[in-house]
């Protein structure tokens, strides 16, 4: 097999890495080109450690790995408790990552950007950041510039409450800042699938007067009259959850003709201006943009991780397949009402050889720009 999983909750650093490691090595062998870990809070202060041990039993070509609040492995999302996943692949050669940001009189300066991302085609970058130290929209938005082939899809440390807090490691070092990473060999088969959850109501509309952001206008009047509007047309089921957490979509797209779900890049809405009849929102658009409100619970969620699996299984010609899954931590059992809900549509899609952590955010890209999400599922799918 070219790619294998593996999960243990033993409460023992030492005797988990000895079972995942036995698991990776039962079905792959040593010496993979790819190695990734993911460790629990629980462990986590035993990541040198853990990293050692792995490196040293298994060999891999290169050891990349965080500390997520929930620990994906297999069909198992481990949401408390110890839990160390291990996944392991046949990639081809990778290049180690490691990104880190700077002050400097005008902001931040990133270092770190694989410039060897721009060579040989379209290439992909697997990406583990700490959301305290390294800004991620800057950082993306530079490599959409610099490099426009390089497809970006991982999630941020979701293990710690402040800077410092976070474990990253890369082969045999463990940082607590910036972002580590691997760029996966040019011809490598990857698939990301970004499932953001949500679904539009009401009619897409155009933003018509702006400052910052807050949108003033959408469609000729007041935005607050069209938010309350768009509210009132909705059952009262929808209504409900609509009121509780409203999210906006920015269209990605402005040359489609029509825009369904996945579309738009979603944003929470996050305050009005009754003064100003205006709605506050996640991010900065231009007058000219089309946007769309939209709801986000779990049924939706559900039809639409469902939806985007189905195709990723239906060309079951490779005869391996492996996947790692950056979903959000507002997901999971509170979200659902049930365990392990994203873990195991992906195991039914793919396979197996799944694993992953619960993220601060998520990063994959839409409309074919790279992007940080929430409440997201964000899949990279690798075929042998």
């Amino acid at each position: 097999m070219a790619f294998a999983a593996a999960l243990s909750e033993h409460p023992s650093p030492p005797e988990a890495v000895g079972e995942v490691v036995g698991a990776v090595l039962d079905e792959i062998g040593p010496a993979p080109d790819l190695a990734v870990l993911f460790l629990s809070p629980a462990v986590a202060g035993a990541a040198d450690d853990i990293a050692a041990a792995v490196r040293a039993t298994l060999r891999p070509g290169c050891l990349v790995g965080a500390a997520a609040s929930t620990v994906i492995g297999g069909r198992r999302e481990v949401e408390e408790g110890p839990a160390i996943a291990l996944w392991a692949g046949r990639t081809g050669p990778v290049l180690p990552v490691r990104i880190t940001a700077h002050p400097t009189d005008g902001g931040v300066r990133i270092l770190g950007v694989p410039q060897a991302a721009g060579e040989g085609g379209p290439r992909t970058l697997l990406l583990l950041a700490d959301p305290f130290s390294l800004p991620l929209d800057a950082l993306l938005a530079t490599m959409a510039g610099d490099l426009p082939d390089l497809t970006v899809v991982g999630g941020l440390a979701s293990a710690a409450r402040g800077p410092g807090g976070n474990h990253l490691v890369l082969d045999d070092a463990v940082h607590r800042d910036g972002a580590v990473g691997v760029l996966l060999p040019p011809g490598t088969v990857g698939r990301p699938v970004v499932s953001q959850g949500c679904r539009p109501v009401g009619d897409p509309m155009i933003v018509t007067e702006v400052d910052g952001q807050l949108l003033l206008g959408l469609a000729g009047q007041p935005a607050l009259d069209r938010l309350l509007a768009s509210a009132e047309s909705l059952g009262d089921g929808d209504r409900s959850i609509f009121e509780l957490g409203p999210q906006i979509g920015v269209v990605v797209d402005e040359t489609q003709p029509e825009f369904r779900t996945g579309d738009f890049l979603i944003r929470n809405v996050t305050g009005v201006d009754p003064d100003r009849r205006a709605v506050a929102i996640g991010a900065q658009v231009e007058v000219g943009t089309t946007v769309q409100f939209h709801v986000r619970d779990a049924a939706s969620a559900d039809d639409e991780l469902r939806s985007l699996m189905a195709e990723v299984a239906r060309p079951r010609a490779p005869r391996t397949r492996g996947a790692l899954l950056f979903t959000c931590n507002g997901r999971g059992t509170a979200f659902f009402g049930d365990p392990d809900h994203d873990a195991e549509l992906v195991v039914e899609a793919v396979g197996p050889a799944v694993a992953g952590m619960a993220c601060a955010g998520e990063i994959g890209p839409i409309g074919g720009v790279n992007r940080l999400h929430g409440y997201t599922a964000s899949t990279l799918v690798l075929d042998a």
